[in-house]
């Protein structure tokens, strides 16, 4: 595999590396970080693997095409991390990282993706995700990024980190904006479907969950974001949270 993975961003102050780049601060690991690597391209996994292999910290314990394996082998291995893409047959990474937390909660979470997608990097933050990094990195950029995770650190990649915080200056911009008028009255049933939009389910979940038709769903949905003048499903969530139009436990 070529050295085409750009430089990654850490999303703390603290980068946790030495002076060289390579080893994290604070004590020595006894052990290597065990890594499972998802991608749906198996000639892209044998170069990751490759490339990880020459790490003498960082051990490849197995491997996964698709989201529905990697949740399998998760459960059965409880890698140190998983390192994953997000786009992939049967059963996505972003599905798929959910479903690990709770099969394998001690395990960190690197996404490792072309998609540059705003929506795939809030999702992927969602679902428990401590890295997102793209595929343009280096390859030695992706050793020095397991081992931050690995030492619990979040790995963001700048271009990536940037769109995150321009999103999150624009929703507090907004919310500020908004805080001398009183916050809209939602109806019980569109409390019901903001709680649900929260803890992650489209709409086809919810339908099922309150027994109504997807369609009915959308409606509610757009009702709800008219009402709350904003434009996405995640600005909805944290403006109900911080109005305390909705708790979320």
């Amino acid at each position: 595999m070529a050295d085409s993975f750009g430089p990654v961003s850490d999303a703390g102050e603290d980068h946790g590396v030495g002076p060289d780049g390579d080893e994290p601060r604070g004590e020595p690991r006894k052990e290597p970080i065990r890594v499972l690597v998802v991608d749906d391209h198996a000639l892209f996994r044998r170069g990751l693997e490759i490339v990880l292999a020459q790490e003498e910290d960082i051990q490849v314990v197995g491997e996964a095409g698709d989201g529905a394996e990697a949740v399998d082998k998760a459960a059965d291995l409880l890698p140190d991390i998983v390192l994953m893409d997000v786009r992939m047959p049967k059963r996505g990474g972003i599905e798929a990282c959910t479903a690990i937390k709770e099969v394998a909660p001690s395990a960190k979470i690197i996404m490792l993706t072309i998609s540059d997608e705003e929506a795939d990097l809030y999702d992927a933050i969602k679902a428990g995700a401590t890295g997102y990094l793209l595929k343009e990195i280096s390859t030695d950029e992706v050793s020095t990024a397991i081992r931050a995770v690995a030492d619990g650190q979040s790995q963001i990649s700048p271009s990536m980190a940037a769109k995150l915080l321009t999103e999150f200056k624009s929703m507090i911009q907004r919310t500020d904006e908004r805080r001398l008028v009183p916050a809209p009255r939602l109806t019980d049933r569109e409390l019901e479907v903001l709680k649900l939009v929260a803890t992650g389910m489209n709409n086809r979940d919810i339908a099922k969950e309150l027994f109504i038709s997807e369609n009915t769903v959308k409606n509610h949905v757009r009702n709800i974001l008219e009402k709350l003048q904003l434009h996405s499903r995640m600005e909805a969530v944290v403006y109900a949270m911080r109005e305390k139009i909705l708790e979320i436990r």
